[in-house]
């Protein structure tokens, strides 16, 4: 089921946001076309930080590590993949992923 979360020009370039998704906290990440990526991107993870035990991942701060997008956690810096919630430093720990997709400039996610 795609759930409508706000209008693109809602999020911030580089910059976390936190939603309430079907009682569940989410963070979005809308990051620009530029030299190296053709297209924009929205991404959505939880915003659960499974090491530091808080919801905090929508304020990260986002970047990549070797050409993969990621958030670094605002507690303990640990990098978590934007695309598969994979935390870069331990991958046996995962954060959920959301599908993402922008029509219309509306930004919408499915479980």
């Amino acid at each position: 089921m795609w759930h409508k979360v706000c209008e693109l020009n809602q999020l911030n370039a580089y910059l976390g946001t936190g939603a309430i998704v079907d009682d569940q906290q989410v963070a979005l990440f809308y990051l620009p076309s530029d030299k190296k990526q053709t297209s924009e991107q929205v991404f959505a993870i939880d915003n659960w930080d499974p090491i530091g035990k808080a919801f905090v991942l929508s304020r990260g701060i986002v970047g990549d590590v070797k050409g993969t997008p990621c958030v670094a956690s605002p507690l303990y810096k640990q990098h978590f993949d934007l695309q598969s919630g994979h935390c870069l430093e331990q991958p046996e720990i995962q954060v959920k992923t959301w599908q993402v997709k922008v029509e219309q400039q509306a930004v919408w996610i499915s479980r």
